[in-house]
C-alpha cells in the first residue's frame, strides 16, 4: 500500500501534538519530518512522552525551514502555526509542488481587505488566496477537496457555528439578520504559549468573555454564512473562555422564516449530512464531554415558542474537529480516501 510522506511544521504546539499523534497511527501516512524551534534536536518521545514506543518515537525534531522540508521528501506538509507564519512556508512549498494543509487563518479568507480589517495587518501572501480551498468537509461535499493543493482548515469556533447554520441558510429557513452566537472554548484553544492570562490560577474557577465584539474568527464565519445565504450576513458573536483543557460548545439564536420549526431543522440537517460520518444530530443538548478527543460534532435544536426563536446547539473538540482531526479528515478527502481513515 502506497504511503504519503508527510511533515508537520509547528509540531510541538497543542494542535501540532494532536496532529502528530493522529498521523503516526494513520495507515496511509509516513511522517518524515517534524519541526519545532523550541524542540529541535529532541526526539518525539522526549517531547511527547505518551508517544514513547511508537514508530516515530526516535524521530528528531528539526529547525523549521522550507529547504529542510524539501530534503525530507515530504509530499504533504501540515502547517500548525500562528497566523502570519504559515504563509512564509505555504508559498515556497506550493511552488515546489508540495501539498499544504494549513491549520492557521492565513488562507481562510478570500479577501485580503477583510483579512487586514480583522487581523490588523496586510495579508502576507494574497496571491495564494485564489487557490486555497476552505476545507470544511461537510459543507463542501465528498469530492470537492480531491486533488486540492492548498487546504485552509477552518477554525474551531467557525466549525461549531457553520455546521449547524449553513444547511439552514441555504434553504432560507432563518432570517440571516437575526443571528446571535455565544461560544465557549477550553483553554487549549489559545495555544501552547506563555501568557499570564492563561495561567491555571487565572483560568481556574473563572468564566469570561473575550474578543468582543469583533473576534478574528468572525471574519470567516460571516464569509461562509454570506455565501450560504446568498446575501451579506452580519452576526453577533461572543466567545468565552471556560476552565477546561479542551472542548467547545456554541449556542445560536435565530429567527425562523415561514414557519420553520425544530422538526424541519432536524430533517434538513439529516438530509444535508446523510453519509457524513462525523456530524451527529442528537436529541439531547450537546455536551463537550461526549466529543472530546474525537472528530465528531454534535448538533441539536430547540424551539422557544415564547419568543418565536430557534435555539441551535453544537459541541466539538477544539483540538480535534476544530483543528487537527478535521485537518486529517480534509487531507483524506484530498487524497481520494475515505474521510474516516485514521480517525475512527
Amino acid at each position: 500500500m502506497e504511503m504519503v510522506k508527510t511533515a508537520v511544521v509547528g509540531a510541538s504546539g497543542y494542535s501540532g501534538e494532536e496532529l502528530v499523534a493522529l498521523l503516526a497511527r494513520h495507515p496511509r501516512v509516513e511522517i518524515v519530518a517534524l519541526t519545532s524551534r523550541q524542540s529541535a534536536g529532541e526526539t518525539v518521545a522526549q517531547v511527547f512522552p505518551r508517544m514513547a514506543g511508537s514508530a516515530i518515537a526516535e524521530l528528531k525534531f528539526i529547525e523549521p525551514s522550507v529547504e529542510a522540508l524539501e530534503r525530507s521528501g515530504a509530499e504533504t506538509v501540515f502547517l500548525a502555526l500562528p497566523h502570519g507564519l504559515a504563509a512564509e512556508f505555504a508559498g515556497p512549498l506550493r511552488l515546489a509542488g508540495r501539498q499544504v494543509v494549513d491549520l492557521s487563518a492565513d488562507f481562510r479568507l478570500k479577501s485580503p481587505e477583510v483579512f487586514a480589517e480583522f487581523y490588523g495587518e496586510r495579508h502576507p501572501a494574497p496571491d495564494l488566496l485564489a487557490q486555497s480551498v476552505y476545507a470544511l468537509p461537510e459543507i463542501l461535499g465528498h469530492d470537492a477537496l480531491k486533488g486540492a493543493g492548498l487546504l485552509a482548515c477552518p477554525g474551531c469556533y467557525p466549525t461549531s457555528i457553520l455546521v449547524p447554520l449553513i444547511p439552514l441558510l441555504r434553504r432560507r429557513l432563518l432570517d440571516p439578520a437575526s443571528l446571535v452566537i455565544n461560544s465557549q472554548s477550553g483553554v487549549s484553544g489559545a495555544g501552547r504559549k506563555a501568557d499570564a492570562a492563561l495561567l491555571f490560577a487565572e483560568c481556574n474557577e473563572s468564566l469570561r468573555a473575550y474578543g468582543a465584539p469583533k473576534h478574528r474568527h468572525l471574519s470567516e464565519i460571516e464569509q461562509e454564512l454570506s455565501s450560504a445565504a446568498g446575501c451579506a450576513v452580519t452576526a453577533t458573536f461572543t466567545p468565552h473562555l471556560v476552565p477546561v483543557t479542551r472542548g467547545m460548545i456554541s449556542t445560536i439564536v435565530a429567527t425562523p422564516v415561514d414557519g420553520a420549526d425544530a422538526e424541519l431543522v432536524e430533517t434538513v440537517w439529516r438530509e444535508a449530512y446523510r453519509g457524513r460520518s462525523f456530524v451527529r444530530v442528537v436529541s439531547h443538548l450537546p455536551d463537550s464531554k461526549h466529543v472530546t478527543k474525537t472528530n465528531f460534532i454534535d448538533i441539536a435544536v430547540r424551539e422557544d415558542k415564547r419568543t418565536g426563536r430557534l435555539l441551535l446547539f453544537s459541541a466539538l473538540d477544539n483540538l480535534g474537529k476544530g483543528a487537527a482531526s478535521q485537518a486529517v479528515q480534509a487531507f483524506n478527502l484530498s487524497q481520494g480516501w475515505d474521510e474516516t481513515l485514521g480517525l475512527v
